[in-house]
């Protein structure tokens, strides 16, 4: 929490301008993929917004400090499960409409819950459980149109598309609890500084394998995915200084109303009434298991008081 004490407004706003900002990045991610390969994509994403989070970190005058770390080797793992990460999620964007493929991102908070119960050995509920398994069957029904190969036929690309987004969502949960044990002794800035420094660094060492030059615009769409990331980066970071996780949570689900509405204009998508509903089973799921664990929050900090 800031010094100046809670403020869950600001919270609030910064938790929609991140929402909206990763989402915006999004669509030029989607954009950029139909010019240029997927790797080279990312390398854009990850360098401009490493120049972002340098810059406004350096204006805030945290740097060098906010660099400074005593656990390279753990940035190091949390970088590549970042790359691997990324790397899925933007193939996903290439491949599906938009909106699909932000609701099959929505699959990450139940793979968390499964690895923290099985690796954290974190108490999960029965409630919380039976949360998960509606949010997942939701996730089946969004993806069930496009598991072509069940059917006999050749992966399609939205097949592709949708084995990277629920791959995607799987390694960024992976890399939630990384983070999760590397945030106890090192700042979060710090954490997104080193991934972006090493997702850059990775992705530029694929320039042999068919990097192209991008026209003027495309380059300029590059440009604006990475200062989108770096800054909805930090207005993420900053959200949790002035509200809870539990007040900011359900706004992340703002990205679908985004998602609709840029893929219809920018990209013609009109939203599959299956993928309306599966998403729509996927939020619901999200937001009890959120109003759950607020509730036992709340209760174990009233036991406490």
């Amino acid at each position: 929490m800031s010094p100046g004490g809670a403020n869950p407004r600001l919270g609030i706003l910064l938790k929609v301008g991140s929402v909206l900002g990763f989402t915006l990045m999004s669509a030029c991610v989607k954009a950029g993929a139909s010019v240029v390969p997927i790797t080279e994509v990312c390398f854009f994403r990850s360098f401009f917004a490493l120049l972002t989070i340098i810059a406004i970190l350096a204006w805030q005058g945290e740097m060098p400090r906010a660099i400074y770390t005593r656990n390279p080797w753990g940035h190091f793992w949390r970088g590549l499960l970042g790359l691997a990460a990324m790397g899925l999620n933007f193939a996903a964007i290439a491949y599906l409409p938009l909106p699909d493929a932000i609701a099959l991102g929505y699959a990450m908070p139940f793979f968390l819950t499964i690895l923290a119960a099985l690796l954290l050995r974190e108490a999960v509920r029965v409630f919380r459980w039976t949360g998960v398994l509606i949010g997942l069957v939701g996730v089946l029904v969004i993806l069930w149109p496009r598991l072509t190969f069940f059917k006999g036929e050749a992966a399609s690309g939205e097949a592709i598309g949708a084995f990277c987004a629920v791959a995607g969502a799987m390694v960024v949960a992976i890399g939630s609890v990384v983070t999760s044990r590397l945030i106890v002794a090192e700042r979060t800035t710090t954490v997104v500084f080193y991934f972006s420094l090493i997702a850059s660094i990775g992705f530029l060492a694929t320039i042999p394998f068919g990097w192209r030059m991008p026209d003027p615009a495309t380059f300029a769409i590059l440009v604006l995915s990475g200062v989108l990331g770096g800054v909805s980066q930090l207005m993420l970071t900053q959200c949790y200084r002035y509200a809870d996780t539990s007040t900011v949570a359900p706004f992340e689900y703002a990205s679908m109303l985004f998602g609709i509405a840029l893929g219809y204009f920018l990209f013609s998508e009109v939203p599959t009434l299956t993928m309306l509903i599966g998403a729509s089973i996927v939020i619901a799921a999200g937001l009890i298991v959120i109003w759950r664990e607020q509730v036992h929050a709340t209760r174990r900090t009233g036991r406490q008081a």
